[in-house]
């Protein structure tokens, strides 16, 4: 059998909807465990880039049954809030983050993709198993 058929994988990318473009800069933990009462291990870290994509998370290890995926978002709509207020635009809305963070955990089988994209928002988030 071969590693592949063992092990899972999980790609992610964040769109920002209040704005219909990719969430660049956002940190990314990827944590596992083998089990439901297993406790959970930190397996890898990453940023999204300028698409709102991790390109560079590692493959699952061999046995693992859950994963969460944590985005720290708050520096993000901080970062956007600053930004928007250099500009001089008319604040529609209340800026920042209601979540400041988002921790999404899903089961995994072995031999599986898991692309699991964020669609956020200041106000929301979602998310989905994709392709």
């Amino acid at each position: 059998m071969t590693a592949t058929a063992l092990t899972a994988s999980v790609s992610t990318h964040i769109l920002d909807t209040s704005v219909g473009r990719p969430a660049e800069g956002v940190a990314v933990e990827l944590s596992v465990r083998s089990g439901a009462d297993a406790p959970w291990t930190v397996h890898g870290a990453s940023k999204t880039d300028a698409d709102g994509r991790c390109k560079d998370l590692p493959a699952l290890p061999e046995g693992t049954t859950h994963v969460r995926l944590y985005f720290e978002v708050e520096p993000y709509f901080t970062h956007k809030q600053e930004a928007e207020a250099q500009q001089d635009a008319p604040r529609v809305r209340d800026s920042g983050a209601f979540f400041p963070e988002v921790a999404i955990t899903f089961a995994v089988k072995p031999g599986e993709h898991y692309h699991v994209p964020l669609l956020l928002n200041p106000f929301g988030y979602s998310v989905y198993r994709g392709s």
